[in-house]
C-alpha cells in the first residue's frame, strides 16, 4: 500500500484538528504545526470541508475544526474523501476486476487485501491517534519487529 503525500498531510491535517476541540483553528497554524506546505494545506482542509470532516468558519475568528468528534472519524473515513476507496486495481474496485486462467484468484488477493486495510484503518480514530492510545490490534502489528522490514 501506498500512502500520497496528499492523504499523509490530510491525516496529519485532520489529527491536528483535535487539538482545538470545539475552538477553530486556521489553516497557517495547521500548516506550522504539521509542516505542510501553506497552499497545499488550504486545499487539504477544502477537500476534507467537502467530505464533510471538517467544518470552516471565515473571518478573524474563523478557521476550521473537526465537523464531529474525533472519536468518530477514522483514518479511512479521512483517506476515503482524498483518495477515494481503499484499495483499487488499475482504478477498479476489486470486485470488478476479472483475471483470465491462472491469474483468476488475484482479485481474491486484492480483495483480502482491502479487507484488512478496512480492519485496521476503521478501527483506528482521529483520537486514537492525537492520544497515542492506538488499538490493542494495531498495537501489536506494529509491535512485531517483522513489520518494521
Amino acid at each position: 500500500m501506498r500512502l500520497s503525500a496528499r492523504v499523509d498531510y490530510a491525516l496529519r491535517a485532520a489529527v491536528e484538528l483535535t487539538s482545538v476541540g470545539e475552538e477553530w483553528l486556521s489553516a497557517e497554524k495547521v500548516a506550522g504545526a504539521q509542516k505542510i506546505p501553506g497552499k497545499f494545506c488550504e486545499s487539504i482542509l477544502l477537500q476534507l470541508r467537502r467530505g464533510g470532516l471538517i467544518e470552516s468558519r471565515r473571518g478573524p475568528d474563523g478557521g476550521h475544526r473537526l465537523a464531529r468528534p474525533a472519536k468518530e472519524i477514522s483514518l479511512a473515513d479521512v483517506i476515503r474523501v482524498v483518495d477515494g476507496p481503499l484499495v483499487g486495481v488499475r482504478g477498479q474496485r476489486p470486485e470488478h476486476v476479472d483475471y483470465d486462467g491462472t491469474a483468476a484468484a488475484l482479485r481474491d488477493v486484492w480483495i483480502a487485501l482491502r479487507a484488512s486495510e478496512r480492519k485496521i484503518l476503521e478501527s483506528v480514530t482521529l483520537a486514537d491517534v492525537a492520544g497515542g492510545k492506538l488499538p490493542a490490534a494495531v498495537r501489536k502489528l506494529a509491535a512485531d519487529p517483522a513489520a518494521w522490514r
